[in-house]
């Protein structure tokens, strides 16, 4: 039985009569650091971040979690959040729950996500790394630590501060991130989206989060999905929290489920026999076992760019699923069911297409755009390839772009919301060895010039 359910059983049975805060027993080894950066010294400050911060460490202290540094760190420079995060990656040591959130500026460079100190002033874009702290730098304290289950909590997708400042690949919003083992991320608003700070003292995403984690008998994604509810309508569907998950073994539970009281049901005069009522389906719960409709649970999720390629070759197209269903706030069981299949047969066609190849043996490439499908996109991409077989894909749709940069085994391909902004992220990732590579092909899905359009 796993540390979670069983933590959860011995909760009801045994400590009904003990002291606990709001329903959790204090046995479990929770450990959190709360950052808010607000008074920034050279950017644009922020009013809620401090209020947010304070508001989360309250909060969670009351649910049994100790907080690093004793409360809410505030208005951190690069040095003492370099430390704040070093002493959490030493605390959370043999714990069983980790806990990292953040309020304030955050920018993604490159597609790299940064948590800005109080202190950045960065000129160029070579600064960002002496002067803000990436993301994976905190994942990477918690791997490791022998936690069974590590969170991450980003309130940072604000306007990017530093638009003016000639940083090219620093873009609004945080990019997505692939969550490490037993890793939850949750980020107030979709990858490359804008959060608003709020009005009222409080960020939405924060004031949602405070009040959805006190409810009890929520697991970790109900909990996650109660806050996405609750911040969309609370913003009119302007903002939605996303969340990307891996596999978490086990459940948990911020406050544990109240106990089972049994029910006395008195006792019902005698009826006559009658047939019983038709049972309703529950098509969640109904395995797809069928090769037909597996095939096209596969190819609906590709076509919908969730590409159904296993992490490893037992996985099957599990994860695409799983990626699916955290998408549109289910729970991410990865499992293909009628239900699923009838999600994926509603959701509207996704087009026009645009599709980059490229064979990095062959130094062949393709480039497609105007179609109506992925699977079209891309073949018609390869055709270009000729006898090449160009497995790299970058595929876009809508009025999304691509481009297409290389200089000698230097390459890549980047896809963004403009054509400007596609060409200026591939020459940038593609030099960051010291060379200077230029655009090879760039086009947007929606175009209909045709060939000169590459250009």
């Amino acid at each position: 039985m796993d540390h979670f359910v069983r933590y959860a059983r011995i909760f009801a049975l045994t400590f009904l009569a003990s002291w606990v805060t709001f329903g959790v027993a204090h046995a479990e080894k929770r450990i959190a650091l709360i950052v808010g950066n607000s008074n920034y010294q050279t950017i644009t400050r922020l009013d809620n971040p401090k209020n947010d911060a304070k508001l989360m460490a309250q909060t969670l202290s009351a649910l049994g979690f100790t907080l690093v540094g004793g409360g809410a760190q505030l208005d951190l420079d690069k040095p003492s959040l370099d430390i704040a995060v070093q002493n959490f990656g030493r605390q959370v040591q043999g714990a069983d729950v980790a806990l990292f959130y953040y309020a304030g500026h955050g920018v993604q460079v490159s597609g790299a996500n940064y948590l800005v100190p109080i202190s950045a002033n960065p000129t160029r874009e070579a600064d960002v790394d002496f002067q803000m702290v990436d993301v994976n730098l905190v994942l990477r304290q918690m791997q490791g630590s022998g936690t069974r289950l590590n969170m991450v909590i980003l309130d940072a997708c604000r306007n990017n501060p530093f638009g003016s400042r000639g940083l090219r690949a620093a873009e609004g919003g945080l990019a997505q991130m692939r969550a490490p083992e037993g890793t939850l991320i949750s980020y107030a608003t979709q990858p490359g989206s804008v959060a608003q700070d709020g009005t009222d003292g409080n960020s939405p995403y924060t004031k949602a989060l405070a009040t959805t984690v006190k409810q009890a008998g929520l697991d970790i994604f109900q909990t996650f999905n109660q806050v996405g509810l609750a911040v969309k309508r609370s913003t009119g569907g302007a903002q939605q929290p996303w969340v990307s998950s891996s596999p978490i073994d086990g459940s948990f539970y911020f406050v544990a489920p109240a106990p089972a009281v049994p029910l006395v049901v008195p006792a019902k005069p005698v009826q006559e026999a009658r047939l019983p009522e038709t049972p309703r389906i529950d098509f969640d719960k109904l395995a797809i076992t069928d090769p037909v409709k597996l095939s096209e649970v596969s190819d609906r999720l590709y076509e919908l760019n969730f590409d159904p390629e296993p992490l490893n070759s037992k996985n099957g197209i599990a994860v695409a699923i799983r990626d699916f269903q955290l998408k549109g706030g289910l729970p991410p069981t990865g499992e293909a069911t009628e239900g699923l299949l009838q999600r994926l047969r509603s959701v509207q066609d996704l087009k026009p297409w645009g599709a980059i190849v490229y064979d990095a043996k062959d130094k062949k490439w393709g480039m497609s755009w105007d179609q109506p499908s992925r699977k079209s996109a891309v073949g018609k991409a390869r055709a270009q390839c000729g006898a090449a077989s160009c497995p790299l894909e970058l595929s876009f749709y809508g009025s999304n772009c691509g481009a297409f940069a290389a200089l000698g085994g230097n390459w890549s391909l980047v896809a963004r919301s403009t054509l400007a902004q596609a060409r200026d992220a591939a020459i940038d990732q593609c030099s960051k060895t010291g060379k200077s590579c230029s655009v090879v092909g760039a086009i947007c899905a929606n175009t209909v010039k045709g060939p000169d359009a590459k250009l």
